[in-house]
């Protein structure tokens, strides 16, 4: 049974990394929903946020193959229950639209968006939200004239109080000094 999951996958920033990602959901036929790339909470580090819609199974596989990487630090992924997510959208309509009548402010104020920009022949309209309520509100605005449409990757922290990998790395830490605290015991 497929369903949505959010990869997630920290690793420095270098550069051909993105691509070597994209050949393993290529080789495993996965289709990537949406990507997104970002600093994360720990300095130095980029986040890569990746939406499948996919079996739990098949995502397991691309997540081991994304984590042996050598330049990928950590590799998760979440069902859409264990993380708070976001994406945004940007619509360029007509601004004759916008004055005829009161009915898109109506629309705009009744789907929590806003307007970023207001020029003589267009207005820009901003809706954050999830997929399916940035997808309803495009399907409402085509009525009139949507000139323009673009929607963002997802945005995900997961509903954990750290970072995933502050603890993996925390873990790290602690089975490399219980190694060298074992040495240096055994040389004595």
């Amino acid at each position: 049974m497929t369903n949505t999951y959010t990869i997630t996958a920290f690793s420095e920033n270098h550069i051909g990394l993105l691509n070597r990602i994209t050949i393993i959901f290529t080789r495993r036929n996965v289709n990537i929903h949406s990507l997104t790339v970002s600093e994360s909470a720990i300095r130095g580090i980029s986040k890569f946020t990746i939406v499948v819609i996919e079996t739990q199974e098949k995502v397991e596989k691309v997540v081991k193959q994304i984590d042996k990487l050598v330049e990928v630090l950590k590799a998760f992924y979440h069902p859409n229950e264990e993380i708070v997510y976001q994406e945004i959208a940007l619509y360029k309509v007509p601004t004759e639209a916008l004055l005829a009548s009161n009915n898109l402010e109506s629309i705009i104020r009744k789907h929590n968006a806003r307007i970023l920009e207001v020029m003589p022949e267009y207005t820009v309209i901003e809706k954050t939200g999830h997929c399916e309520e940035t997808q309803e509100l495009f399907e409402i605005l085509t009525e009139f004239g949507v000139r323009q449409f673009t929607r963002s990757g997802r945005v995900a922290v997961t509903r954990l109080s750290e970072e995933l990998l502050t603890n993996y790395l925390k873990e790290l830490d602690e089975k490399e000094l219980q190694l060298v605290t074992q040495l240096h015991e055994t040389s004595q």
